[in-house]
């Protein structure tokens, strides 16, 4: 707790930490991808300026709303260790750090899946999940662009994780970083990553933008977030953007 403050305005305090944290990481990162793209890709925004702008304006209402848990699991572990958050990299065998960071990964992208997929039916997707879909084609700014009833179902996953799976605090940074820098390239309209990861054994099981496109094409196919597993087990996997790989110059994969 904040010196002479009660425990709602310490959390409502932390939260608006969290959240200007979230939004920078957002404009940073975006942007950046966002100066890449002109320079890589010049004139593919061209024309989404007014959906860029919503996509922003959606993107921080969502910074606002993940700020939320993601400071209450933090003043839990600051103030009464009540997560599984460490550290002490004693704390833990070193094998376990890589072992966590999977286990994370997987278990955010079976959630999102499974969440992702509600989403597209129909009164979810006209409740929620259409303003993300509002944006056609997606941008580097579209990653989180969301309606609050489907920020929120992102938004809790990773720090109800902490409450579970013990995570050492620099493992946890590159989990957000990875959710970070993929769900900002996955959306940007073209493929950064080279034909020799997309058409590879790798390839075959990792998300890159020339999958995740196909999605924003066809609605009711690949929604994975990091890896195809549940698209492959539930035969939801469409393969890739064909707009994507023949821009890229790569072979149909």
């Amino acid at each position: 707790m904040i010196e002479g403050y009660s425990i709602p305005v310490t959390i409502a305090l932390s939260s608006a930490a969290v959240t200007v944290i979230i939004a920078l990481r957002y404009l940073l990162t975006s942007g950046l991808f966002d100066l890449l793209t002109r320079k890589a890709r010049p004139g593919l925004y061209d024309g989404q300026g007014k959906q860029i702008a919503r996509e922003i304006r959606w993107s921080l209402l969502s910074a606002g709303i993940f700020g939320v848990p993601a400071a209450a699991a933090i003043w839990s572990w600051r103030h009464h260790d009540l997560t599984f958050l460490y550290s002490d990299i004693s704390d833990y065998p070193l094998w376990y750090l890589p072992v966590s960071l999977m286990l994370y990964l997987l278990a955010h992208d079976t959630w999102f899946y499974w969440t992702h997929r509600l989403m597209h039916r129909p009164r979810w997707f006209k409740l929620a999940h259409r303003v993300h879909h509002d944006s056609r084609p997606p941008t580097a700014w579209t990653a989180m662009s969301f309606h609050p009833i489907e920020a929120v179902s992102g938004a809790i996953i990773i720090p109800l994780l902490m409450f579970v799976i013990p995570i050492h605090v620099v493992t946890l940074g590159i989990v957000l970083t990875v959710m970070t820098v993929m769900g900002v390239t996955n959306h940007m309209g073209w493929e950064i990553f080279p034909r020799w990861i997309v058409h590879s054994a790798l390839g075959n099981w990792v998300i890159t933008a020339s999958h995740h496109e196909r999605h924003h094409e066809d609605y009711q196919c690949n929604f994975g977030l990091y890896f195809r597993i549940w698209d492959r087990i539930c035969k939801t996997d469409s393969g890739l953007s064909r707009r994507i790989v023949e821009q890229a110059g790569h072979a149909p994969g």
